[in-house]
């Protein structure tokens, strides 16, 4: 260990300025492979540092490092674990506790005791020993005195101590005196012991030889003690007198701080007053202006809200502890209290009046907008009520109930005045929708009754406002029936699903859009300009979170003109989570009944007409787009989306309407069938859903309302073709097919593109199968011999052979041909053309196309059969009885004839 601790002494401290006083191999508990080395070191240099450091053998084991670094005032505990038996643990206790295993205990112990050592000279902070043997702690020892640590000598700690340089010159210049002394060495020792007996008795006889200047010194020390005691005793009376000056400049300062806390508690009181005056005070103007102020013109409307703000501001202001207790402050809380309740009843009652005198002013202008499809303006009553917002405001945040009183009047009132304007305005609107029935005189001349019964309630409907309500049920019961009448003269499917294709049903669609769109232009206008007056008036937009005046629950003893107080429970039950909700709540009891009148005049809208959903459902789509842009959350917007929802339901029953009506198509017996109502219908259905939904919002509703569509007119084609008598099956499927892909070609709708091409495969495939069964009958007797060279061709007879079976010698074939000279051929092809041209219909116009198709197919047999006779009976000579120029001329001449 010795050799250990020199090298490290070398290697790592004395470069540093350090001396390695203590050392310990030890290694962490439980880890015991990696050993490393606890030095503890001081500094060479003042004031010295004594730390504890960790070393350890680098990984190629030729060297060792510094590897951790603690200083020995940062540590508080040293615990030896056991002090009565051999232990090797212990641990240090720095920022963290350090468990350490020790080689040996011997090791230990010594560490720890260099540790105390350390700890009691040069640290003011004592370090805390724990289960550490009494034996092992030595006596602490003054810093201030010169003597050791062990109360010995230094080297006790030092065992080691490196010589200086002016060291090292002597010991070399003495050892080259003496060339024995590296090969001698017992020699070189004699030597310099005898040197060093001379030195000792020259020492001592300069000892004794001092004496006498040690006598003259300790003589100097008696006289400079003299001289301290003589100082020490004019210390003492400068003292006594120093003490009375004290007890003087106590008094003194004593009485400034009292005159010092006096100064303070009267600038305090003072601030204190001034503060109670400055926001206590309500000048005589205000405190008039809240008893009399005339609440009708500006003037006094600006006195009365200025006063109103100064008498809340000082009613809030932040009193300071211990104000309340004062009678002043007592008084003028009470006076403000009378004030704020005087204004708040002389407010109430006043724009109570307000309410009333504006609505029967309102009212008497209702007479001047029944005839029209307007409805009026409040734009005069919300200028003159805002001129008390601010009023509203002060009384929300003092008198809340009289706040929600006043929202209730208002509230009920406006309501019934609503209720009145929108019903004359709906009236008015089922009126000119009624009308446009009316106008279609064609339709209806042969009901001239109805038509009288339908002006005579138009009349009374226009004549007052009281009638109103009595003829809504008279005049739906006659748009009901001239609709039912409209549907009776027509057998075609298209009328009977409302939908006509002559120019005044377009005309009555289109004044009906028109109506349409400008009630839900008037709505539109009225419910965003109420809904900003309501949020500007009531202020509803400032605060987060309020209870709304509106949510308490009604009841038959309670209505919206009472100003009855909610339970605190049923108050917080019934709470928004935002003043946007109350004004939805407000604006949903103003306006309750737009969405019962919206949804009764859609309903009147659909009786008329059912496919008057499709202008509802794109003009009620546009406005609640439109109403979402401005504010998702509104009333319009959620309005106009639950009406949406009625319109799209009508929408849908509209398209199943005309589903159910193609499944229930019958077709006659005795005609024929050509193209069927309900492919004419969609593809009228088709243009004016394009016309309507041009750029609209709810595009992709009609596209899907195609495809059920589409899909419905495929199927039931089939099914009519499939029981048609009179017209073959392939007729009815070429021409109605035909008449699809014509349609959705000319259209160009983008979401049919694969049922267009299905139609155009579905009329090209049944065109060859009609043709191809249809030139069977001309050449009947000739296609059945051809037909049965090929069958025994198929069963492996060969070509050159079928002229050896007797069905299919070549006298057959001869006689077969001979029954088919260019006559028959001509006149079998001309009833051939007259059964197609009873077959096909006139609207399609198709007879040129299959005709033509007949006389390229016409073509390829008779090349056919040339072939077969070629192949099957070579060298014969046989030759049909007609050519493909005759064939050419033939049906060039029949069609010309025809």
């Amino acid at each position: 260990m010795t050799a250990i601790k020199h090298a490290l002494q070398r290697d790592i401290f004395t470069p540093n300025d350090e001396r390695l006083l203590g050392i310990v191999n030890v290694c962490k508990a439980g880890k015991k492979k990696k050993n490393c080395f606890l030095c503890a070191t001081v500094t060479t240099e003042r004031p010295v540092q004594v730390k504890v450091v960790k070393v350890k053998k680098s990984d190629k084991g030729d060297f060792y490092k510094r590897q951790q670094t603690w200083e020995l005032r940062d540590l508080t505990e040293v615990d030896a674990k056991d002090a009565s038996k051999e232990n090797p643990e212990f641990d240090l206790h720095f920022e963290k506790v350090y468990r350490w295993l020790a080689s040996s205990t011997a090791e230990k112990n010594s560490f720890i005791s260099c540790i105390w050592k350390l700890n009691q000279r040069y640290l003011r902070k004592k370090v805390e020993f724990v289960n550490v043997s009494s034996q092992l702690l030595e006596e602490s020892v003054p810093s201030g005195e010169s003597q050791s640590v062990a109360g010995g000598d230094e080297d006790a700690l030092d065992d080691y101590q490196e010589l200086s340089t002016r060291e090292e010159q002597d010991i070399e210049s003495m050892m080259e005196m003496c060339e024995y002394a590296i090969s001698n060495a017992e020699a070189f020792a004699e030597q310099l012991s005898k040197e060093l007996q001379v030195l000792d008795g020259a020492n001592i006889q300069s000892i004794m030889a001092s004496e006498k200047q040690v006598n003259i010194l300790m003589q100097l020390l008696d006289e400079a003690l003299a001289e301290v005691d003589t100082i020490e005793g004019k210390l003492s009376s400068y003292e006594e007198m120093l003490q009375s000056v004290k007890e003087q400049m106590d008094q003194i300062s004593q009485s400034n701080r009292l005159i010092q806390i006096s100064n303070t508690n009267n600038g305090k009181l003072l601030d204190e007053i001034q503060f109670l005056v400055n926001y206590m005070d309500l000048s005589k103007g205000h405190i008039r202006a809240l008893q009399d102020g005339d609440l009708t013109s500006p003037k006094g409307i600006e006195a009365c809200i200025n006063a109103s703000e100064a008498l809340l501001q000082c009613m809030n202001v932040a009193l300071r502890p211990g104000h309340e207790k004062l009678m002043a402050v007592t008084q003028q809380q009470l006076l403000f209290a009378e004030l704020r309740d005087t204004f708040a009843r002389r407010l109430t009652n006043h724009l109570n009046n307000v309410f009333v005198h504006q609505g029967h002013d309102q009212s008497s202008t209702l007479s001047q907008h029944t005839a029209e499809l307007t409805l009026p303006k409040h734009s005069p009553l919300h200028r003159d009520l805002l001129r008390y917002a601010k009023l509203m405001e002060w009384l929300k945040n003092t008198h809340r109930e009289k706040y929600e009183g006043l929202s209730r009047t208002y509230v009920d009132y406006m309501s019934r005045l609503y209720e009145r304007e929108i019903k004359d305005f709906f009236e008015v609107a089922k009126i000119k929708m009624a009308g446009t029935t009316k106008e279609a005189k064609g339709k209806f001349a042969t009901l001239p009754r109805k038509e009288s019964a339908l002006k005579q309630e138009t009349e009374s409907l226009h004549g007052s406002s009281g009638k109103l309500t009595g003829s809504t049920s008279s005049l739906n019961k006659l748009t009901v029936q001239g609709s039912n009448s409209r549907r009776s003269q027509s057998s075609s499917l298209l009328d009977m699903g409302n939908m006509s294709a002559s120019d005044l049903d377009v005309a009555d669609r289109t004044k009906f859009d028109k109506i349409f769109e400008q009630v839900l232009s008037e709505l539109e206008p009225l419910c965003l300009a109420e809904q900003d007056f309501i949020s500007k008036f009531f202020k509803l937009q400032q605060h987060p979170t309020v209870t709304p005046p509106l949510a308490q629950p009604e009841t038959e003893e309670s209505d919206w003109r009472t100003p009855s107080r909610v339970p605190p429970q049923a108050e917080h039950r019934h709470s928004l989570s935002s003043e946007k909700d109350m004004v939805r709540l407000m604006m949903n009891k103003i306006f309750q009944s737009i969405e019962t009148e919206l949804n009764s005049l859609i309903a009147l809208g659909d009786k008329i007409d059912s496919f008057n959903s499709l202008y509802m459902l794109v003009k009620m789509s546009h406005h609640v787009w439109t109403a979402e842009n401005v504010d998702p959350a509104s009333y319009l917007s959620t309005t106009l989306g639950n009406v949406l929802v009625t319109v799209k339901r009508n929408f849908d029953k509209c398209i199943s309407g005309q589903i159910r009506q193609m499944e229930e198509v019958k077709i006659s017996k005795k005609s024929k069938v050509g193209i069927l109502l309900f492919v004419a219908g969609f593809e009228e259905f088709a243009e004016l859903a394009e016309t309507i939904f041009r750029n609209a919002e709810r595009r992709g509703d009609l596209d899907k309302a195609y495809v059920k569509l589409i899909r419905a007119v495929f199927m039931n084609v089939e099914k009519v073709a499939n029981e048609s008598q009179k017209t073959p099956r392939d007729v009815v499927m070429m021409e109605n097919f035909h008449h699809i892909f014509s349609t959705l070609s000319r259209l160009k709708i983008s979401c049919l593109d694969a049922e267009r091409r299905e139609a155009k495969h579905k009329y090209t495939d049944h065109l060859q199968s009609y043709v191809i069964n249809s030139l069977g009958q001309p050449l009947e007797k000739l296609n059945h011999f051809f037909e049965g060279v090929e069958a025994r061709v198929a069963q492996g007879v060969r070509e050159e052979e079928v002229s050896y079976q007797l069905a299919f010698n070549k006298q057959e074939l001869r006689k077969v041909i001979k029954e088919y000279p260019g006559k028959e051929v001509k006149k079998g092809l001309d009833n051939l053309y007259k059964k197609v041209d009873k077959h096909l219909c006139e609207e399609e116009s198709l007879l040129q196309v299959v005709w033509h198709s007949m006389q390229d197919e016409f073509i390829r047999q008779y090349k056919h059969f040339e072939d077969l006779i070629g192949r099957c009976y070579p060298g014969s000579g046989i030759t049909m009885e007609f050519t493909i120029q005759d064939m050419l001329e033939y049906f060039s001449s029949i069609a010309q004839s025809h």
